[in-house]
């Protein structure tokens, strides 16, 4: 079976040129691996990122922290001065302006 089958087969999209570049064929980011990009391929970027996450102790039902605040990105968690939180919590990842994640 071709890679054209394999990705009719499987519901992917076969046009690369539309996809940015640094997201495979039929591939979704994830919070982790965005989180990841900003700090290891960007440098200074996860500092300048703004990270909204649900907080069901808010009236608001989430809350807003910044990059500057991430200490440590685990497997599971990301951790923050005041304690780890794990990335399925994530809604929004936002750099200046320009929204890299959202569920």
């Amino acid at each position: 079976m071709g890679p054209r089958n394999r990705s009719a087969r499987y519901g992917f999209c076969a046009a690369k040129e539309k996809l940015p570049k640094d997201i495979g064929v039929g591939m979704v980011r994830t919070a982790r691996e965005v989180l990841n990009g900003l700090r290891w391929r960007d440098p200074n970027q996860l500092e300048q990122a703004v990270v909204s996450y649900r907080d069901r102790t808010r009236p608001e039902g989430f809350r807003t922290i910044h990059g500057s605040e991430i200490v440590d990105l685990e497997r599971r968690y990301f951790t923050t001065r005041t304690g780890r939180l794990p990335y399925y919590k994530i809604e929004r990842i936002e750099v200046a302006g320009e929204v890299l994640f959202e569920r």
